[in-house]
């Protein structure tokens, strides 16, 4: 029984390359970018950071960025330091729950299979593009033996940001990638469960390790990088505190967290990415108060995977 009361943290990194922001806010074709500023610039700095604070972390890859042999090779150093490599599909689709079956079964599967090769090991988790999945995609997870999957995002302040966003960037006549979610999503467990049908309600499936949010006296605000790194010092330690209200936190950070916008060539981007607007140095700081944060609270750092295997 004390094992089940130890209080546990993950952190994740969703490793999505600089394209697939200038998709989001429908600005691909009018931004001149770095092709991998988040694997050459921003992936070095969180596994220094990661190694500074002895954290074992989970990354989410996308198969088809992991064909520049350069990205292949960062991730097998990684998992050879004891971080977790896990799936985030092939393509990253923000769509995906709108495609096709053999689109989805190949996403999954193809996914994990270029992380297999690149690694050696086959990912025993999974993130959906964009937090979007539905019931239908996980009988593809399901189907293609995932162990676990942590897309499941229960935080009504970020369906709300990313519904307005999709409609403000339409209202300028540009069209986003990013899809809004099933509102149904906001009513799922935000602790760790077996998913039922929907995958809303607890059941007897896959097991499903919610993104970040803070207790329900606070609205499940989100516990994510972007709010985080945007809090600073001070506001990331007191948003961590609110997040301590779980048993289990589920930290998840995008590469771009860790991005600087002058020193990666992405000034271009940050008049639309607001994390943009501090400096890797400021983030740096900030993801670091949060980690004292939690181990001060008593937290024991492990991977997704890790984490999995203790709820199954």
């Amino acid at each position: 029984m004390g094992a089940r009361r130890e209080k546990l943290v993950a952190v994740s990194v969703d490793l999505d390359e600089i394209d697939n922001y200038s998709a989001i806010f429908g600005v691909g074709a009018a931004l001149s970018l770095p092709r991998w500023p988040i694997y050459e610039k921003a992936l070095p700095r969180l596994a220094a950071l990661f190694a500074e604070h002895q954290i074992p972390a989970t990354f989410f890859a996308i198969g088809r960025d992991l064909e520049h042999p350069d990205n292949a090779s960062a991730l097998r150093k990684l998992a050879a330091a004891g971080h977790e490599i896990a799936n985030h599909s092939l393509s990253h689709f923000y769509d995906l729950t709108r495609r096709d079956l053999a689109t989805q079964q190949r996403e999954v599967i193809g996914g994990a299979d270029a992380i297999e090769a690149a690694v050696g090991v086959r990912p025993s988790g999974f993130r959906a593009p964009g937090y979007t999945i539905d019931d239908g995609l996980f009988d593809v997870l399901v189907d293609a033996g995932v162990s676990y999957d942590s897309s499941v995002f229960p935080c009504p302040a970020y369906y709300l940001a990313k519904a307005t966003a999709i409609g403000l960037i339409k209202l300028r006549g540009s069209a986003s990638r990013s899809v809004v979610d099933d509102p149904r999503v906001l009513t799922a467990p935000a602790d760790p469960y077996r998913i039922g049908r929907p995958y809303q309600r607890r059941g007897n499936g896959l097991l499903e390790l919610p993104v970040g949010v803070t207790g329900e006296l606070t609205l499940r605000a989100p516990y994510i990088g972007t709010t985080v790194v945007l809090a600073g010092e001070l506001g990331a330690r007191l948003l961590t505190r609110l997040a301590c209200a779980r048993a289990f936190v589920n930290l998840e950070l995008h590469g771009i967290d860790l991005s600087d916008a002058q020193d990666d060539g992405l000034t271009a981007l940050r008049p639309y990415q607001q994390d943009l607007k501090r400096s890797a140095a400021q983030k740096q700081r900030a993801l670091s108060a949060a980690f004292g944060e939690l181990k001060q609270q008593g937290y024991r750092f492990v991977t997704l995977a890790e984490a999995a295997q203790h709820y199954a």
